[in-house]
């Protein structure tokens, strides 16, 4: 296999997979034989991009897990420079690699990869785990045609029942409710990736794609979607149920099992006990010889871009929030794009209020500011002004003002709003202003979010 060098008892091969911050490898366990995957992740690198805590969330997710049809992790290994992560080697390759030549697949067999997609999505759902990120890319063959859940770096540990916020994921596979800017259920965005993977599997075929991603985002909130003549009244019925706009009225897996087509030649695939009591000595310690500067440095670099998810979410035109619950109509907000960096973009800010004689005082996160009257005022009388500004960054020198305001008179906040956006226009050919009163202007937003698009999965692929 020509190896090139050993880690521990594993002797390295040929990669299998690469990404920015990590690649896999073929390995064999000297000890008894067997081939394992070791993603080899560059310590360095994601430490000055602040994934340290995903990569330990991937770990521990992954420890937590055991299932016949999820990868499982077998242990962790440390060097001066490098992370890594001995996982079970899956010989059969991506889903995707399947569809691709394949293209859709006969009703015995998608039905006994959704199956154990099902089976696997609920183990995780049962230990408290959301994957967030369920496609065929991420679905897993082996030797025998079984499926296997991998890839948990986007993945959430939480109670069942809590409220996740973080909009993420792949654009075509993700629920409608990701995008309305509000917490969502796990448990129910993992299953409306599922709704779509099994449209996939059927048909040959995104039930929702567009290389515009405005488009894309209405055809997912309107669950817009044609199905093949070949899909069969049971498959559609089931599919129109899984892919419910409405988290609430959406399907569940117990009743998703109980479905008639479901059960067809179903062999249920169970989980393992295992100690929930999980610890990260081993990637902690790996950490560890990270100097401690890195840290240091990182608490004043700015934190993660923006997403293509959130930058959508704050049109209005596409706003979905009224989808799952009643809106403010007290709260005014602005939305002003700015083409300087956050540093440059903050100052404007500041010259802005004392242009209108008002007062910035930035919070423990130094993007959110509370903006006040100059003079003083009595406490009773300043707690009814609520005006607010936070500055988003899309990319380095691109960032989104979303300035807020609840209490207060409107005329101040206008001028404010006007000098500021005078402020950031200066010394830039372009720069545009979103504000929730005005109709939004949806080609240019094509530009930024296909941009802003490309950046995330960029970002996404970092972690293999």
């Amino acid at each position: 296999m020509g190896f090139a060098t050993t880690i521990g008892k594993y002797q390295l091969g040929r990669t299998i997979g690469e990404g920015t911050f990590a690649k896999v490898k073929l390995a064999v366990d000297t000890k008894n034989g067997r081939h394992v995957a070791i993603k080899i992740i560059n310590k360095a690198m994601v430490m000055e991009s602040n994934l340290k805590h995903q990569v330990q969330q991937e770990i521990r997710t992954m420890k937590l897990l055991h299932h016949p049809n999820v990868v499982r992790i077998h242990e962790v290994i440390g060097s001066k420079t490098k992370i890594y992560i001995i996982m079970e080697y899956i010989s059969g390759g991506q889903i995707s690699d399947k569809l691709s030549y394949a293209k859709k697949l006969s009703e015995p067999e998608a039905r006994k990869l959704f199956q154990q997609l099902i089976d696997a999505v609920d183990h995780c759902h049962r230990k408290g785990v959301y994957h967030r990120d369920l496609k065929p890319e991420n679905l897993l063959l082996d030797s025998k045609g079984n499926l296997k859940v991998t890839d948990f770096g986007l993945s959430a540990l939480r109670k069942p029942g809590d409220m996740l916020t973080t909009a993420c994921g792949s654009p075509c596979y993700v629920a409608p409710e990701l995008l309305a800017n509000k917490g969502y259920d796990g448990a129910a965005a993992d299953i409306w990736s599922c709704g779509v993977i099994l449209f996939e599997l059927l048909a040959g075929y995104l039930p929702f794609d567009d290389r515009n991603l405005v488009a894309l985002y209405k055809k997912i909130s309107r669950a817009q979607y044609t199905c093949p003549p070949w899909l069969t009244g049971c498959q559609r019925k089931l599919i129109a149920r899984i892919l419910d706009p409405n988290p609430k009225r959406r399907i569940t897996i117990p009743e998703i099992i109980e479905d008639a087509w479901f059960q067809t030649d179903y062999v249920p695939s169970c989980g393992y006990e295992s100690n929930e009591n999980i610890h990260l000595d081993d990637v902690c310690a790996a950490f560890d010889t990270v100097e401690e500067h890195n840290a240091e440095v990182k608490t004043h670099k700015s934190s993660n871009f923006i997403n293509a998810f959130q930058l959508i979410a704050m049109s209005h035109d596409l706003d979905l929030s009224g989808l799952f619950e009643g809106q403010d109509g007290k709260r005014q907000r602005t939305r002003i794009g700015s083409k300087h960096t956050v540093n440059e973009t903050i100052k404007k800010i500041e010259a802005a209020a004392m242009d209108v004689s008002l007062s910035v005082e930035r919070m423990n996160n130094f993007k959110q500011m509370k903006i006040h009257p100059k003079q003083k005022m009595t406490r009773c009388c300043r707690s009814s002004y609520d005006l607010s500004a936070e500055v988003i960054e899309v990319a380095p020198t691109n960032c989104v003002v979303e300035i807020s305001k609840s209490a207060g008179e409107l005329t101040v906040y206008k001028e404010f709003c006007k000098s500021l956006s005078s402020l950031l226009i200066e010394k830039s050919d372009v720069s545009s202003q979103i504000q929730e009163s005005e109709t939004v202007d949806t080609d240019s937003d094509s530009t930024i979010l296909n941009e802003c698009s490309k950046e995330e999965k960029d970002k996404e692929n970092k972690l293999i």
